[in-house]
C-alpha cells in the first residue's frame, strides 16, 4: 500500500466542521495525516449505490458536497436524519456514505430498539450522534492515518432516547445503574454484528463517552473485524 502525507489548510477544515453533522468526537480535529491508498473504496461505494439499497426518502437523501476539494469525503454522500422508516430520529442528522447508511438502519431495527424494549419497557424515539463526517486524522492525533470519519464512513454514537423522554448516555450510563450497563453491553455486543469496527469506554478513554462504530477493511482478506 502507498501511503501519503496530506496537510489540509486551515480554512477547508472550517469550512468542514461548520454544520451540526460535522461535530468531532474521538477528540478535536486535527490537520495533518497520512492517506493511504485503499482499493476497496471507491468499488464498494459504487456498487452499493448501483444495487439501489439506498434510496431517497424524506430522511435520507443526497448531499452535493462534502465540503472540498480535499482527499476526504464520499462519491455521491447522503444525509440521514432517522432509521426505521423515519421512526428513529438521529439527532442532528449524519453525514454518511452508501455502505452506512443501510448498516445503520439495520442496527437500530434489529439491535437498538429491541434491547430499548427489553430492559426498560420503552420504544426508542432517538439516537444521540455525537460524530459522523470529519476531514481529520485518527483519534485527532496530528500526523496519524486519515480516520474512517474522513470518509464518512463513521459515526459516534453518545446516547440514546426513549419515548417517555429518558436518555442513556455512553458517557454516564457505561458505569450507571444495572439497567443502563446491562441495555449498553447488549447494545455493544450487537454492534459488532453489522460493523467491522467497533470501540467503546472499555478500549480508552477517548471512547469514554461513545460508541465508535466504521465499515473499514481490516486484514489481508477484509473480513477481520474489530471488536472492542
Amino acid at each position: 500500500m502507498v501511503s501519503r502525507r496530506i496537510r489540509v489548510f486551515a480554512p477547508l477544515t472550517v469550512l468542514l466542521l461548520s454544520g451540526p453533522a460535522f461535530l468531532s468526537g474521538c477528540g478535536t480535529a486535527g490537520t495533518n495525516f497520512v492517506v493511504k491508498d485503499d482499493p476497496w473504496r471507491s468499488p464498494e461505494e459504487r456498487a452499493c449505490l448501483a444495487s439501489g439499497v439506498v434510496r431517497q426518502t424524506a430522511f435520507v437523501h443526497e448531499r452535493s458536497a462534502l465540503g472540498g476539494p480535499s482527499v476526504c469525503g464520499a462519491e455521491i454522500p447522503f444525509e440521514m436524519s432517522a432509521a426505521d422508516n423515519g421512526r428513529i430520529a438521529l439527532e442532528p442528522p449524519a453525514s454518511l456514505r452508501c455502505p452506512m447508511i443501510p448498516q445503520i438502519d439495520s442496527w437500530v431495527k434489529n439491535v437498538v430498539e429491541p434491547a430499548a424494549r427489553y430492559y426498560f419497557r420503552q420504544d426508542l424515539a432517538g439516537v444521540k450522534i455525537l460524530a459522523s463526517y470529519s476531514c481529520r486524522p485518527m483519534n485527532s492525533v496530528e500526523g496519524a492515518q486519515i480516520s474512517e470519519h474522513a470518509y464518512a464512513n463513521a459515526v459516534d454514537i453518545g446516547g440514546f432516547r426513549l419515548a417517555n423522554g429518558d436518555t442513556i448516555s455512553v458517557l454516564h450510563g457505561w458505569n450507571g445503574s444495572d439497567r443502563e450497563q446491562a441495555f449498553l453491553q447488549r447494545v455493544h455486543e450487537g454492534s459488532c454484528d453489522y460493523f467491522t469496527t467497533v470501540l467503546s469506554p472499555k478500549y480508552n478513554r477517548l471512547h469514554a463517552d461513545h460508541f465508535h462504530l466504521d465499515l473499514a477493511h481490516h486484514g489481508r482478506d477484509g473480513l477481520m473485524r474489530i471488536c472492542k
